[in-house]
């Protein structure tokens, strides 16, 4: 990991400030950019020691965990259910594979006249496309279980209700975890979108505000700050599915063990 950051980061220094590469002249180099998040009195208003710049990341991760969690609410029991029943899906699943490769940005107009509240639009985006990637990974993740586990479930005397909690909902929690993991990082990427268009606090405001006003490394900081923010957030989705699914781990070292 350190040799990659490092390989990226002298490129980077490299490609702008040493060797002036075409398409990379005009890009702020690693230095000013640097320059810029670490000042205390920096040139464009934004580094470590403003108070504004944690008012940006704040106001994006609240936006995220909100979206994040309405989709993971609506979405991990809809898969379930689409897994689930034949019935339901039959009727919900066109529908549902019609509306999800419409892009975030295409919902803009409606999500500004459905909603009136400044927050709403932005938490709306936000949650559509992480909405999707949770419902169809945990439908994925209930049509992968084996048949046999809920005949021999069915054998053993268990009812409808108790092979949907014992056999159904821990089958599925492996692709469920991934789906979420999928989910925060699209949320991350459609929340900029909406920042852009309706924020007046967050990362995607950044951004946009940044190239409007030609501020470049501001651009890049915003940039580097929603990498981290957002890999923090997935890495602690990961670490919070491990810890659930140690179960899995031990199923899976089992079955690997010689006989």
């Amino acid at each position: 990991m350190l040799v990659g950051f490092s390989l990226v980061l002298s490129f980077w220094y490299f490609a702008v400030e040493v060797w002036k590469l075409p398409r990379f002249e005009k890009m702020p180099g690693l230095t000013a950019v640097l320059k810029e998040w670490l000042s205390q009195n920096p040139g464009f208003g934004l580094s470590f020691y403003t108070v504004e710049y944690y008012h940006h990341i704040w106001a994006s991760l609240e936006r995220v965990l909100i979206a994040f969690g309405l989709s993971t609410i609506i979405g991990v029991p809809l898969g379930l259910i689409l897994g689930w029943s034949r019935k339901f899906k039959a009727y919900v699943f066109p529908i549902f594979e019609l509306w999800r490769p419409v892009p975030a940005l295409a919902w803009v107009p409606l999500a500004i006249v459905m909603f009136t509240a400044a927050e709403s639009p932005i938490i709306f985006l936000t949650f559509l496309p992480g909405f999707f990637a949770t419902t169809l990974n945990t439908m994925l993740g209930v049509r992968s279980i084996d048949e046999s586990y809920l005949r021999a479930a069915a054998c053993l005397g268990a009812g409808q209700r108790q092979i949907f909690r014992h056999v159904i909902i821990p089958g599925a929690t492996p692709f469920i975890f991934t789906g979420l993991q999928i989910s925060m990082g699209v949320a991350w990427f459609s929340l900029v979108a909406g920042e852009m268009i309706a924020g007046e606090f967050g990362l995607g405001y950044v951004i946009y505000t940044g190239y409007t006003l030609l501020t470049y490394p501001t651009i890049v900081i915003g940039m580097i700050t929603l990498g981290v923010v957002g890999y923090t957030s997935s890495a602690a989705i990961r670490v919070i599915g491990n810890f659930l699914m140690r179960w899995r781990a031990r199923e899976m070292g089992l079955s690997g063990s010689p006989t």
